[in-house]
């Protein structure tokens, strides 16, 4: 399978996932680690945005898909 694939198929998974309550992680570099619950809010050609539904440090953020390709983020 080839990275332009793989990517198609994060960004169709996601798409699914719109609207649909879920657990993230996102690891934000040097070891800080974020889990909270929340919604992907709204999908782009090139990103996504989440928007948590506890009060964490994060608020409505955008990632790209790679970012879940790479391991940055990851939901359930």
């Amino acid at each position: 399978m080839t990275n332009a694939e793989k990517l198609q198929n994060v960004k169709d998974e996601i798409f699914c996932l719109k609207g649909k309550e879920l657990d993230f992680l996102v690891n934000k570099g040097r070891k800080k680690i974020v889990k909270f619950n929340g919604i992907i809010e709204s999908v782009y050609p090139s990103m996504f945005v989440i928007k948590p539904n506890e009060n964490v440090e994060l608020d409505r953020t955008s990632f790209s898909y790679n970012d879940v390709l790479c391991g940055d983020i990851s939901f359930k």
